[in-house]
C-alpha cells in the first residue's frame, strides 16, 4: 500500500539490530517484516516487496 505506508529499515543504536518494515505515513507506527543480518537479508526484502533504490532508516 505505497499511498499509505513506505519502507523503512529501523536500526537499533545500542546492539546495531536492523529490521526491515513499513512506516504508516499518517500514524507513524512501524509494522516490522523481517529481521536484516546483511546485505543479502535486505536485498531479499527489497525483491520480496519491489523496492528499487535505497531504503531510509530510522533509529
Amino acid at each position: 500500500d505505497k499511498e499509505n505506508k513506505k519502507p523503512v529499515i529501523k536500526a537499533s543504536i545500542c546492539n546495531g539490530e536492523q529490521v526491515a518494515g513499513f512506516k504508516n505515513i499518517h500514524t507513524g507506527k512501524i509494522e516490522e517484516v523481517m529481521l536484516i543480518k546483511n546485505q543479502a537479508d535486505l536485498d531479499a526484502f527489497k525483491k520480496m516487496y519491489g523496492i528499487d533504490g535505497e531504503i531510509e532508516k530510522e533509529y
